[in-house]
């Protein structure tokens, strides 16, 4: 038989218990604002995303927001104009991009309104392919924002975004 004899706590165990206990407080005090000031500021999350009520844009309309400093362009296009980004033969494109890659729902375009050549802002509506024209340097993008023609090398970019609601939209 074997005798197991408890030992009673002392003073001591004590005082390291507590001494332990204040050092690892004083430790996450020191640590907590240096992983506090790695996260980003509240204006920096504010723009991160925003939200766009998409409901009161009527058929063949474009509308220009503001997102992260850049216009994105929220395009209502037209039966017409899904058509024609949807027949488009791809081979004759510079950045060749199937239309259902670029949308979500084929009458909601969502792009960002930046010309891939040189940053300028182009202009709805307009030139040869009814999309849009930048009358900087001339590139022109049809209704799906793929360049057709001119400098720019790239389509117009497409934004991280999903569908709240049928009538909301979140963008980034």
């Amino acid at each position: 038989m074997t005798s197991a004899s408890t030992v009673e706590p002392t003073r001591r165990d004590f005082l390291f218990i507590a001494t332990g206990a204040m050092a690892a407080v004083g430790a996450a005090a020191v640590v907590w604002p240096l992983i506090s000031q790695m996260s980003p500021d509240a204006s920096t999350l504010a723009m991160a995303s925003t939200e766009v009520d998409i409901g009161a844009i009527p058929v063949g309309q474009i509308v220009t927001i503001k997102w992260r400093g850049k216009p994105v362009f929220i395009s209502h296009r037209t039966a017409k104009e899904i058509q024609e980004a949807q027949n488009v033969d791809l081979a004759t494109l510079k950045d060749p991009q199937p239309d259902s890659a670029r949308v979500k729902k084929p009458e909601w375009l969502i792009v960002i309104g930046v010309c891939t050549h040189l940053g300028c802002i182009p202009l709805g509506h307009q030139g040869d392919y009814g999309g849009w024209f930048c009358p900087c340097h001339g590139s022109q993008y049809d209704t799906s924002g793929r360049i057709r023609k001119g400098p720019a090398p790239l389509n117009l970019a497409v934004p991280e975004y999903s569908f709240m609601t049928d009538t909301k939209v979140k963008i980034g």
